[in-house]
């Protein structure tokens, strides 16, 4: 698929109100977006093909289920902040803040395809923060900026989302079978089937 040319000053940005709307809807019209990371005046972005819902401290599957902490205090508000957090001790991940303050709720990022200046494997969120050279120096970023931030794509088609059970989450009880992960049907760069 061929988007064009991008550059950061003519994309659209996503605003804020974008974000402050139920996790959901902003998980599914994610897909197809463009994360922008402008780093050493080069511009990394990649097309957002996969993303799970985690929708507040009752979704036992979300890091805001054990309350508010050091670690999860971005995650509930504003919207439209970056929650990035370590696991395993060496692999970022990063989420997108949704819904109004005190809501809990984020939306992962898990896979991006390559759109400019993306050589690495970008499937899966701790390979996607790598190749966008995303960090916890990230964590409470605010996506409305000018050099980190997601924009509409040129290709507005909506696509065709397929719904899954959340990866890594089997210790969440009847959360874990809940179809919050979301991905591009047929897209080559999705971290898993």
């Amino acid at each position: 698929m061929h988007f064009g040319p991008h550059r950061v000053g003519e994309m659209q940005k996503l605003t804020r109100e974008f974000y402050d709307r139920d996790t959901i809807q902003v998980a599914h019209e994610l897909l197809g977006k463009l994360l922008v990371r402008r780093v050493d005046g080069t511009d990394r972005i990649g097309r957002i093909v996969e993303v799970e819902a985690y929708l507040g401290p009752h979704d036992l599957a979300a890091h805001t289920s054990k309350g508010i902490t050091p670690r999860t205090k971005v995650m509930y508000g504003p919207p439209g902040y970056a929650y990035v957090y370590l696991i395993y001790g060496m692999h970022h991940c990063m989420n997108v803040v949704t819904e109004a303050d005190g809501t809990g709720a984020a939306v992962l990022l898990r896979a991006l395809e390559p759109v400019a200046n993306l050589s690495t494997n970008t499937k899966g969120p701790g390979r996607l923060c790598k190749a966008m050279g995303i960090d916890r120096s990230h964590y409470g970023h605010d996506l409305c900026s000018e050099d980190f931030f997601i924009a509409k794509a040129a290709d507005t088609t909506k696509p065709a989302i397929v719904e899954r059970p959340r990866i890594g989450v089997d210790y969440a009880g009847e959360w874990a079978g809940k179809l919050l992960r979301y991905y591009i049907e047929g897209n080559p760069y999705v971290s898993r089937k």
